[in-house]
């Protein structure tokens, strides 16, 4: 994408100030934990968002998309608040609100934007956005602000000026992220513990099956099951999930609220698993059954798999998988599969025909490689 600096300087006339990125990112285990206070295992993909940009010569900041042909979004960084801003663009403006309320100086700006994150496939294409938007700021106000800051200064754009009401996880992982290592993040205090995964030395590999199935965060059930989880953090009198243990939950009345309780309770135990496993050295492999149930939680305990995600994990143990899971937030994007790297292909087809069979669309089908967090380009 390194066009994105040669579309600036043919736009401009000049070479932009400097180029910055941000990745998206896949979750390993550990859904919808983070706004609970919880545990969550992600790491950075090789598939960015990329951002040329100088300081603005009009009174205006102006974004362009090459996934949004057309005329550029027109505001003022100085001045924006919420709601102004509709759109993809939101996320550009909204961290420019967020990085001017967090204190630091904002110049209007020139922003060339390029992205080759899937969107609305649960790979947080829209945190890779306000990452390297956020990190381009810093850049040309010549701020040093740490990559935890920056997270949360994404993350806010997201939550109080986007309107999605998600937790910090993805902007951490897209901040933080390290090549061949997992962000094990501790969501009450946000901190960041890298975790070794060279599934290469094991002849293993990382599938993500795109199932082209769209999703959308903002819409009305992921904010649903954030207010189940508070309703069961009420219901049994602590400040979030993350303080209840599988003894708790029966004192919680309503079947359904339970229900989300439990897998919120069972994922944090899984992703302590997890890492415990990975971190003592154990061959990767013995992941494998925790990934599934995670899958079984989400699908019965927090209902927020679709069929495609679920016949995409079946199909994948079908074929080999040694564990499978969807990944993100839920009803649509994308499933994630530990397979042998020589059964990669065989994999590959057993999803591909069960889609096939049902006349759903060619699922999308890459491996997923823990990569280098947000950071410069030239």
């Amino acid at each position: 994408m390194s066009t994105v600096a040669d579309a600036f300087a043919t736009r401009h006339g000049a070479a932009p100030t400097g180029v910055w990125f941000a990745p998206g990112r896949v979750n390993l285990i550990g859904e919808h934990t983070d706004y609970n206070d919880g545990f969550v295992l992600p790491f950075a993909l090789p598939h960015r968002a990329v951002v040329a940009a100088a300081p603005a010569t009009g009174g205006r900041s102006r974004v362009r998309s090459v996934q949004e042909p057309g005329a550029a979004v027109e505001f003022s960084a100085a001045s924006v608040v919420p709601g102004e801003v509709p759109g993809w663009a939101a996320y550009v403006a909204g961290t420019c609100w967020a990085f001017r309320e967090a204190g630091y100086p904002v110049g209007e700006v020139e922003l060339e934007l390029d992205s080759d994150v899937p969107v609305g496939a649960g790979l947080s294409s829209s945190a890779a956005v306000e990452c390297a938007v956020g990190v381009a700021l810093a850049g040309l106000a010549g701020a040093d602000v740490d990559p935890t800051t920056l997270a949360r200064i994404a993350r806010r754009a997201e939550n109080e000026f986007v309107g999605a009401p998600t937790g910090g996880m993805d902007q951490m992982a897209s901040m933080h992220g390290r090549a061949g290592r997992l962000v094990f993040l501790d969501t009450r205090g946000d901190t960041v513990e890298l975790v070794p995964f060279d599934l290469p030395a094991h002849d293993l590999e990382l599938l993500v099956v795109d199932t082209r199935a769209p999703h959308a965060h903002a819409s009305g059930e992921y904010g649903a099951r954030r207010a189940d989880c508070e309703a069961a953090a009420a219901a049994l009198g602590v400040p979030a999930l993350r303080d209840a243990g599988p003894d708790d939950l029966p004192r919680i009345a309503d079947e359904r609220i339970r229900r989300r309780a439990r897998h919120i309770v069972t994922e944090n135990a899984r992703v302590v698993e997890t890492v415990r496993l990975l971190s003592g050295g154990a061959d990767p492999r013995a992941i494998g059954p925790l990934l599934d149930a995670s899958h079984t939680s989400m699908r019965d305990d927090f209902e927020i798999t679709v069929p495609h995600v679920d016949v995409a994990v079946e199909a994948a143990r079908d074929g080999g998988a040694t564990g499978a899971r969807m990944t993100g937030g839920g009803f649509g994007g994308c499933v994630i599969a530990l397979v042998e790297a020589d059964g990669a292909a065989a994999v590959t087809a057993s999803v591909r025909e069960a889609f096939a069979q049902r006349g759903w669309a060619e699922p999308v089908v890459f491996p997923g490689t823990p990569s280098d967090g947000a950071g410069r380009l030239a």
